[in-house]
């Protein structure tokens, strides 16, 4: 839609007592026909072999909803590819998947999760769904309480500006069933009254955050136990944030001038990475660079303050760092207070992301004894790129001076 970007931001935790988190949700984006699919899958029971299930349940209903394959075959040919539970005998996850077209246009296929919730202009939004029948094959057809055949609901619908698309795994709306405040758990109509709530008091909440918020309040309601795998992903359209992230010196002294420009013109948040870089906007600027030493990290390098931009911090060192954190599988929203957390926090909640680099060399990244890490600057703004783009589905434009 003109005018309009979709972020997509989720929250999940494990089931207390696991290690391997049971649900899954990933977001894939078709760029040559401008679509991004986002699927969550809930695998039976918790832990690794559910997190196998929902990963293999995931995958498959992305990549099958990438290739156009019928919604009904693409559910058959993930009920037969599960593998089977050696304890219970039986294989299944259950899956919401959300398809964007490049125009807003939406589709979603619902299978065993909560109904997904369509907020717009402060209210729940009902939307027409159409029940798809499909024949359960292969091991756990009919076992266990799990019937023969799978009834899919199917959603089609345009969607607008301020929307957002919520989807959740049982584990919210179940969280704190048997408890007297909740006898019967959360429950879908008081989940969607949360959300309104959480909109209501802040209308520009990210997606990240509202997931977030979502999953911590089911945490609550448990008395701060995950009972089960806890997931909420949201899709939000919304005018684009934009992320500028300026480091290092040009290679003629003469634009110093213009990169001052740059960052006190830029109409969006700011990152100022490196010690020269920050000298140069300061001394163009005529504001003072004041390093905090509050917030001290043995490996990371401190960050600084400096009025105009919304963090500065060193250079390769911590940029480098930044997209090996962003690459990995570890939970970022987990990380100690430092500069690559705050730089994390900003780019995950922004959409476009600016790269303003210098291509000035610096000697001392140039030492055969430092370590290989370092890498020289335009590969490590690359790697980081590559990670925002591919991975968490973000607009990175590079600009070199």
């Amino acid at each position: 839609m003109k005018g309009s970007f979709l972020e997509i931001g989720h929250w999940n935790e494990a089931k207390t007592g696991e290690r391997a988190e049971g649900d899954v949700f990933l977001s894939r984006r078709i760029a040559d026909e401008g679509r991004i699919i986002s699927v969550l899958s809930d695998g039976l029971g918790s832990g690794v072999k559910a997190n196998v299930l929902a990963t293999i349940t995931a995958t498959m209903a992305a990549g099958l909803a990438a290739a156009d394959l019928p919604m009904e075959r693409a559910a058959e040919a993930i009920m037969r590819s599960l593998p089977v539970c050696s304890e219970r005998k039986i294989s299944y996850a259950t899956f919401t998947l959300i398809d964007v077209g490049a125009t807003g246009e939406i589709s979603i296929i619902e299978y065993d999760n909560p109904p997904f919730v369509l907020l717009r202009n402060g209210a729940v939004l009902r939307v027409e769904k159409t029940e798809l029948e499909v024949k359960r094959r292969g091991p756990g057809r009919g076992r266990r309480g799990i019937p023969e055949k799978a009834l899919l609901h199917s959603s089609r619908f345009q969607s607008r500006a301020g929307d957002r698309i919520v989807c959740f795994s049982d584990g919210v709306s179940q969280a704190g069933m048997g408890t007297e405040r909740s006898p019967l758990g959360w429950g879908q109509a008081a989940v969607e009254d949360f959300l309104l709530g959480v909109v209501g008091e802040n209308h520009q909440v990210s997606a990240r955050e509202l997931a977030r918020t979502t999953v911590r309040e089911a945490l609550a309601r448990d008395s701060g136990t995950a009972r089960d795998d806890v997931t909420c992903g949201v899709l939000y359209f919304r005018d684009a944030r934009r992320l500028l992230v300026l480091t290092g010196p040009p290679l003629n002294p003469d634009r110093d001038p213009e990169r001052a420009r740059i960052v006190s013109s830029y109409p969006g948040r700011r990152i100022v990475a490196g010690g020269t870089t920050a000298s140069i906007v300061a001394r163009e600027t005529g504001l003072a660079v004041r390093v905090d030493l509050g917030k001290l990290d043995p490996e990371i390098p401190p960050m600084a303050m400096m009025e105009g931009a919304d963090l500065v911090t060193e250079g390769i060192v911590t940029l480098g760092r930044t997209a090996e954190l962003l690459a990995g599988e570890e939970g970022v929203d987990k990380l100690p207070d430092n500069a690559c957390s705050r730089i994390i926090d900003l780019m995950l909640n922004s959409d476009i992301i600016e790269f303003v680099v210098g291509t000035k060399i610096n000697e001392a990244h140039q030492d055969p004894s430092m370590p290989v890490e370092l890498d020289i600057r335009r590969n490590v703004i690359k790697r980081l790129a590559a990670v925002l783009g591919e991975k968490h589905l973000k607009d990175v434009r590079i600009r070199y001076i």
